[in-house]
């Protein structure tokens, strides 16, 4: 009989964590497979909740968070946590999953030892190395050397044949944050108690369009935050929206936040939501409004029009399938694309009935025998 393979998967942040649960749920649950699991800790409290919700506890937590931590310092960190875990594990195969710092430095430093890394969301490119910043680095360092990219659209798949990666490791999988959309979403509809955390403020604004909002992006710290901050104010005017904001936890965020729009009676600014409420959030507003990459691919599996707050998006297939808008980060646009979504049925209609072309809910069995066979 084969010895069933070691997987390690290391990850460190929410997207991470909600992207890979489902995939360490069905490695756990497969006897040709060892799994083992190592996060860093890089988003530490929203990592948690994840790690909560899914059942999950890690057989390794480097608990890397610091204050203030510069970008080659958490690297310098993650490299040499990470190695001594794969020293210690010495796994047949190490996951990672997209482009956060976690999983560039996991992936090296399996990579310093000669083990076969598989990337999961493999050949996303926004073709600037500045926008998104540093994603845009760590995945293509991935692609480089894994030896299995699971890309989620035949899009990113060629991406990576266009970067000469080797055809036969590349395959198109779908992208597991369906996989996970779904799974919670049913767990919701079993237990609603999960996600009636935000009952009080669907009271509030029962009878007005709920507008999602999510901002974190670096590359918009600072003027493009102010702008993004602008922009929510004017729509605000309306009397018959509301806008729900989970706030990020960085200072850059919060601080331009609520200066510029605590106080308005229409804009709840509230704390990060776990993962049920952020899908709960999904289910109820009319659109979102977001720099984020996930929200570019969850929100089109519930039928919600996603305006996207940056300059370019390493996820193309949204705005070619019409469920995604490049908006950037000029106020005045913002304004005037959620304005047209909110008057214009038609033009509502058509972004919210596009196919989304990131997934079916299948993505992990996929990925399964994939890794089954090497």
């Amino acid at each position: 009989m084969t010895e069933p393979r070691k997987i390690l998967t290391v990850f460190g942040t929410r997207p991470e964590a909600i992207k890979l649960f489902p995939l360490v749920h069905a490695l756990d649950a497969d006897p040709r497979f060892v799994s083992r699991v190592c996060v860093s800790g890089q988003h530490r409290g929203m990592l948690d909740q994840v790690l909560e919700i899914a059942g999950i506890t890690p057989h390794h937590d480097l608990d890397l968070m610091q204050p203030n931590q510069t970008l080659d310092l958490l690297t310098a960190n993650l490299l040499t946590g990470i190695g001594t875990v794969l020293d210690e594990e010495k796994p047949d195969i190490v996951i990672v999953q997209g482009d956060t710092a976690t999983a560039m430095s996991g992936a090296l430093a399996a990579y310093y030892r000669q083990i076969p890394v598989a990337h999961v969301e493999a050949g996303l490119r926004s073709g600037n190395i500045h926008h998104p910043w540093p994603e845009e680095v760590n995945r293509k360092i991935v692609g480089s050397f894994a030896a299995l990219h699971f890309a989620p659209t035949e899009t990113a798949a060629s991406a990576l044949r266009r970067e000469n990666v080797d055809p036969a490791t590349v395959h198109v999988t779908g992208n597991t944050v369906i996989d996970a959309l779904y799974w919670i979403t049913a767990q919701i509809r079993e237990n609603p108690a999960l996600a009636s955390g935000l009952s009080e403020l669907e009271e509030r604004f029962a009878g007005k369009r709920i507008i999602g909002v999510t901002s974190h992006r670096r590359e918009n710290f600072g003027g493009g935050m102010e702008a993004i901050a602008d922009a929510i104010r004017r729509i605000a005017t309306r009397d018959d929206v509301a806008m729900i904001f989970p706030v990020h936890l960085n200072p850059n965020v919060r601080k331009v936040m609520n200066s510029a729009l605590e106080g308005l009676d229409n804009v709840a600014l509230i704390e990060p939501l776990d993962y049920p409420h952020f899908a709960r959030l999904l289910d109820i507003c009319t659109l979102m409004l977001t720099d984020s990459g996930g929200v570019q691919e969850e929100a089109p599996a519930l039928g919600k029009p996603v305006l996207v707050m940056r300059e370019t998006t390493e996820r193309p297939e949204g705005v070619e399938a019409g469920t995604a808008k490049l908006v950037g980060t000029d106020a005045d646009r913002i304004v005037t694309e959620c304005n047209r979504l909110l008057d214009d049925a038609e033009a509502y209609g058509e972004m919210a009935r596009a196919h989304n072309p990131f997934g079916d809910g299948h993505s992990v069995e996929r990925i399964v025998e994939l890794l089954a066979k090497g």
